[in-house]
């Protein structure tokens, strides 16, 4: 049958719709609707695994022949804009089967959030809070600096921080640049 379709399709040298090649084919071969039939999903196969024919969209065949690369898909993609001009389908609109009521709201319970507070939002009293605790903090640390120091008295180590105090007197602040200055002058004497 692919034989006798590729003959009809030569000798009439236009596009035919499947259903019309199929009634050319019937009337040459001299089949029976019947045999017809019992073939036909055979031939259809057959038509797409062969490379001689192509679909043309909207079930119409032609000769792969008779189309260079770039004008099938011109030829496709304007009967593909045919068929944009049909009738657009209603979209179904979705309802929801449960009510908003069973609704759960995952975001609420997600203890890896945490709530940020923007500069914003903080009321004076606020402010006046964090700044009490922090100097609560401080005279935490002053009396635990003293009681450090009092014990360090009772040891005996005040000649030893005297001994430290002398020695960091005694230490001078080199700047980058000096530094820099020193590895150039070295590399030079090399």
């Amino acid at each position: 049958m692919v034989e006798v379709a590729h003959a009809i399709l030569e000798a009439k040298n236009e596009v035919l719709d499947f259903n019309q090649l199929l009634v050319e084919i019937q009337e040459y071969m001299e089949l029976s609707d019947e045999a017809l039939e019992s073939r036909m999903a055979r031939f259809y196969t057959d038509l797409n695994i062969d490379g001689s024919f192509i679909s043309l969209g909207d079930n119409r065949w032609g000769l792969r022949a008779w189309y260079p690369i770039d004008s099938i898909d011109e030829e496709i993609a304007t009967s593909m804009e045919d068929e944009e001009v049909k009738k657009p389908r209603k979209k179904r609109k979705k309802v929801n089967a449960f009510g908003s009521d069973d609704l759960i709201d995952y975001n609420d319970d997600d203890p890896e959030d945490e709530e940020l507070i923007d500069d914003e939002d903080l009321d004076s009293d606020d402010l006046d809070d964090d700044i009490d605790v922090d100097l609560e903090d401080d005279v935490d640390e002053e009396d635990e600096i003293d009681a450090y120091r009092s014990d360090l008295n009772e040891l005996g180590a005040d000649e030893d921080l005297e001994d430290e105090a002398s020695v960091e007197e005694d230490l001078i602040i080199i700047d980058d640049e000096d530094l820099d200055k020193d590895f150039d002058e070295e590399d030079e004497e090399e």
